[in-house]
């Protein structure tokens, strides 16, 4: 007895403890809050409501957006939609809706996929098809993608059965000519038929430690029906195919940034036209295609798009070291000639949205350095000098 409470000991374990009344409430609240960390849908945002989020991140790609935001909501609609008060619709089962989005890296494919789970506060995992093998081979199975989601959610399986998984690199494992009886596509077919029931929609027995799997093993179940995957990849070449088919041939001429230009918008105005034909003469199975009933395209970045996401979307990487220069009591701004080079510089490197970062972050370097041994109360502005080198931010300072 403690101050007047009562304490119980515990049955088992050495050394003896005891626990209180209190202790025990603490505990079932304490318990209670991390089963609420992933909570279901209490009201499912509309299509429009969620597109203005994805503004709020991503810049551009209007049409994917909405395409996104509809299938979405429709899918959540079919999981936690209750029955309908219709007869003539008793029993109607209404399909998964899958996503696959085809675009050159670095043009916001995985960002959005993030931003839908951020605003859906939904479990959310993000899965590289090319480490996937078959069953039997070195590698990872197919359940390692529902494991990483069942993490994600804190190994609650009914808040993982509703969450979202990102395949990312969905196109490396497309069947290729190469391929012949003599030696096995442990990496490509054979994964592509690994992941037609997930996708689909069955309960996956999951090592709760990842690797593979043994008999003497106990797995976790998840139900995989109500799990909504979406699928990424680069597809390059596909424009091509989609051409062949039009009987429209890729611009093969022009030098400079008009010829440039050309060529990408011809690439976006092709591969806007995809069909799953296209996409099963590129290597991927009819019943992969079929289980991804939605398929958008995105666009190359331009380098108004690339100037745009430096200085628009809520975390902006100019917004970024604009908090990093605050801690050292300091402010920083970028000056508008300074975001177009950067963009430019981004674009010429062809790799979208990732080479804006990689630039910011040499550029800064050397400045971040040096930052917390300079006069605080300090403004700093980055100019096109700065960014090309011909002068050092240092230069620029102000009271």
């Amino acid at each position: 007895m403690i101050e007047g409470r009562a304490l119980v000991a515990a049955s088992t374990g050495r050394p003896i403890t005891h626990i209180c009344a209190d202790c025990v409430g603490a505990c079932d609240n304490l318990f209670e809050q991390h089963q609420r960390k992933h909570v279901e849908l209490e009201e499912m945002p509309t299509p429009r409501e969620l597109v203005a989020h994805l503004d709020r991140y991503i810049i551009g790609q209007d049409r994917v957006k909405k395409a996104l935001a509809v299938a979405v909501v429709n899918h959540y609609k079919r999981v936690l939609g209750g029955p309908i008060d219709d007869p003539d619709l008793e029993g109607v089962e209404v399909s998964k809706s899958n996503v696959l989005l085809i675009g050159p890296t670095g043009c916001g494919k995985t960002a959005l996929a993030q931003a839908l789970a951020r605003r859906l506060h939904v479990p959310f995992a993000i899965g590289d098809a090319t480490t996937l093998t078959e069953a039997g081979y070195v590698g990872e199975d197919v359940e390692n993608l529902i494991l990483k989601l069942v993490m994600a959610a804190d190994y609650q399986i009914p808040a993982a059965e509703k969450g979202i998984i990102y395949i990312d690199e969905i196109d490396k494992i497309g069947k290729t000519s190469q391929n012949v009886s003599i030696t096995r596509d442990v990496s490509g077919e054979g994964v592509q038929q690994a992941l037609l029931k997930l996708l689909e929609g069955t309960v996956a027995n999951v090592p709760p430690q990842g690797g593979r799997k043994h008999p003497e093993q106990q797995y976790l179940q998840v139900n995989t029906s109500n799990i909504l995957f979406i699928c990424g990849g680069t597809f390059v070449g596909l424009e091509e195919i989609v051409g062949k088919r039009l009987g429209r041939k890729m611009i093969g001429f022009g030098r400079g940034d008009e010829g440039a230009r050309d060529r990408e918008i011809e690439r976006n105005e092709l591969v806007a036209q995809v069909t799953p034909e296209d996409l099963e003469r590129y290597g991927m199975i009819p019943e992969l295609i079929g289980r991804l009933p939605i398929i958008a395209s995105l666009n190359q970045l331009s380098e108004e798009d690339l100037a745009r996401i430096l200085t628009e979307p809520r975390d902006a990487l100019t917004r970024q070291y604009e908090v990093l220069f605050r801690y050292d009591d300091a402010r920083l701004k970028f000056d508008d000639r300074a975001i177009r080079e950067i963009a430019r510089r981004a674009k010429a490197r062809g790799t979208g949205a990732r080479a804006l970062r990689s630039i910011v972050e040499g550029l800064m370097l050397d400045i971040m350095y040096d930052l917390p041994e300079r006069q605080p109360g300090q403004t700093y502005t980055i100019t096109e000098e700065v960014v090309r080198g011909e002068k050092s931010l240092f230069d620029s300072e102000s009271v």
